[in-house]
């Protein structure tokens, strides 16, 4: 828990960043498609790096990190297949982003399960749930048009975001 809040502001800037982006899918759905798929390429690499840079510093200091590493190389790898094939039908792109965010998401709620009782693992727990949900929803409806998919991501990044800044931010006061 030391280790997390001592990067808080990895945790912060993980929310903001996720924040802009959902903001952008609302702002901009009929952005064409190859660049939505780049920029979710995007995010899902600065994202990942983050979680594997947690995960690294926390093995550093022999504390638990698997499960943060996981999660990164998880986004890392899915990243780097999309921004790899931008020609890739949506479906394709869909069905990646809802696997990568069932993963994603049970990594998060296993990493809440081991912060047990500790000041802010809800909020990791809460993240964990929308990163699940979000990827059940995808895998079950995903012939939606691209602006109700740019939507849904554009939600689920909001949400998302919210809460990693939300957490990153208590932590912050937790070291006060």
């Amino acid at each position: 828990m030391e280790l997390l809040a001592r990067n808080w502001w990895a945790l912060a800037l993980r929310g903001v960043l996720a924040i802009l982006f959902g903001l952008g899918c609302f702002l901009v759905p009929e952005t064409a498609l190859v660049a939505l798929m780049l920029l979710f390429a995007a995010y899902l690499m600065v994202d990942g790096g983050f979680a594997v840079v947690a995960g690294i510093r926390a093995a550093g200091r022999h504390q638990r990190w698997g499960m943060l590493a996981a999660e990164g190389v998880l986004g890392l790898c899915a990243g780097a297949m999309i921004a790899s094939f931008p020609g890739i039908t949506l479906i394709y792109l869909i069905y990646v982003a809802g696997f990568w965010a069932i993963l994603s998401g049970a990594a998060l709620l296993a990493a809440a399960i081991r912060l047990y009782r500790l000041e802010g693992e809800w909020l990791m727990l809460a993240a964990g749930l929308l990163s699940l949900l979000w990827g059940m929803a995808v895998l079950v409806w995903p012939a939606a048009g691209v602006v109700v998919w740019a939507w849904w991501i554009g939600f689920y990044a909001l949400l998302f975001g919210i809460v990693m800044l939300a957490l990153g931010l208590r932590l912050r006061r937790g070291l006060e």
